[in-house]
């Protein structure tokens, strides 16, 4: 297969497909398809290659309607069960009998999930046919894959239903607790992983539209910091005779957390549950992009995920991924109803597609957080965040109040400043400013909620 993969590859460089990069002038946003990028996304909860039932194909449609550039999904290492984290009718959760992984079932029955046991010497080419079909038809939409290559297991049931415990696999693996399973206290289970690593990385060596995440949420579960080195050494290893390279990703925390050790080999550092974006202004000095790689625990309400999805991007984060959990197998094009533990629905994609769209209407890799020219008016128990190139454009979300009167410190000059509502990506007020240097004030329009100001030189 490999010399086939090369030729992929190597006709995807001709066409002009570079695989996504960290932008040379501003290594805090992405290079894709020849343009500045920035990745958002509500997604489905990344069972969408790994879950036999699901039908990627109007998924992919309905990410692309919206106008987003992302989705994650994970390999087929891990998967849960029905009722994990509670939620309802999860894409992780396949029915039995219903996974597909890198590894060929054997002739053994007796796999915890219905059918046989797994053969980890053996490759399952169904499957890889379907990870590249799903890479390809991404690719074909402008959306690019975070693919997750390892999960912890939180829980023993998780533990229970991986191919990697040996009661599920024909080739005794050792028997340990789920907390020993990502570290490398077991030489034959890392060299599965490792060969599981290697095959995955050569079989999509041709996407462009791709980077690799190493471990979903390695702070649980026992997960070593050694071994997701070790991970991100094979992948970069796997790489080095491929005439592609692709981004790793590294989940460094939920919330936020100072990185003093860098791993070389990672260029996106992925945070969790990052609200407030405190992670984005500590590791803002490393060049590398910072992500917001999952939210979606918050209830059902649009408001929480639209006001974080705005408050991270606005504070230069790299991404903003969403969990919808309006998209099951019965209704992959996202139309199901959504209750808790999180949100989704063709509404909040809608909020968060203004998003995309007003960061878009800036040159933004010239921009960078610029709070301090923000100088008074910001009301009572609301937050503000400004991406600037000072003296010509000027980004400000403003969360919370419903009434600005904004004193902003910025260079003499004529300006266009416009009121931008992110419920509907409307300009609800809009004027011409000539400024003669030090402060201006600029009045919004009352608004619910939150609010976004577009400030550009005439």
């Amino acid at each position: 297969m490999l010399p086939t993969v090369i030729a992929m590859t190597l006709h995807a460089q001709a066409a002009g497909a570079a695989p996504i990069a960290l932008h040379p002038a501003n290594p805090h946003c992405f290079l894709f398809q020849g343009k500045p990028t920035v990745l958002i996304t509500s997604g489905e909860h990344y069972g969408a290659v790994l879950n036999l039932d699901f039908d990627f194909v109007p998924y992919l449609d309905e990410l692309h309607a919206c106008g987003f550039n992302l989705t994650r999904t994970f390999s087929g290492v891990y998967m849960e069960d029905a009722g994990s984290f509670n939620i309802r009718n999860n894409t992780l959760a396949p029915a039995a009998g219903r996974l597909i992984c890198p590894w060929a079932r054997s002739s053994t029955p007796g796999y915890a999930n219905g059918g046989s046991k797994f053969d980890l010497a053996k490759w399952d080419d169904a499957y890889f046919d379907r990870l590249r079909r799903f890479c390809h038809e991404a690719e074909r939409r402008g959306i690019v894959v975070e693919l997750v290559l390892f999960c912890p297991y939180y829980e023993d049931a998780m533990w229970n239903l991986s191919p990697l415990n040996p009661r599920n696999n024909v080739n005794h693996t050792p028997d340990i607790p789920r907390t020993e399973a990502l570290t490398l206290l077991h030489p034959e289970l890392v060299g599965a992983q490792d060969a599981t690593t290697r095959k995955i990385v050569q079989e999509l060596a041709g996407f462009p539209n791709l980077y690799y995440e190493i471990c979903n949420e390695p702070y649980f579960g026992g997960v070593t910091l050694d071994w997701q080195k070790h991970i991100a050494a094979v992948i970069a290893g796997a790489e080095a005779s491929l005439p592609t390279r692709h981004l790793i990703a590294q989940n460094i925390a939920n919330g936020s957390a100072d990185i003093a050790d860098p791993d070389p080999t990672v260029s996106i550092f992925n945070f969790h549950y990052a609200a407030p974006p405190d992670a984005v202004r500590a590791n803002y000095h490393l060049n590398k992009a910072v992500a917001f790689d999952e939210t979606g625990f918050r209830g059902s309400d649009d408001l929480p995920y639209r006001t974080e999805g705005w408050d991270f991007i606005l504070a230069a984060g790299s991404a903003y991924s969403n969990l919808d959990y309006s998209f099951t197998a019965a209704h992959p094009s996202g139309t199901a109803d959504v209750s808790a533990p999180g949100g989704g629905g063709p509404t909040l994609r809608g909020q968060l597609a203004k998003l995309k769209r007003f960061i878009e209407g800036f040159d933004f890799i010239r921009m960078a957080p610029d709070d301090s020219a923000i100088v008074g008016g910001i009301p009572d128990g609301a937050t503000a965040r400004c991406l600037s190139e000072p003296g010509k454009q000027y980004a400000i979300y403003l969360k919370g109040g419903i009434h600005a009167d904004l004193q902003l410190d910025i260079p003499p000059g004529r300006y266009r400043a416009g009121w931008v509502s992110t419920l509907t990506g409307s300009v609800d007020k809009a004027e011409t400013v000539d400024h003669g240097g030090g402060r201006v004030k600029l009045a919004s329009p009352d608004y619910s909620e939150d609010i976004a100001l577009s400030i550009k030189r005439r």
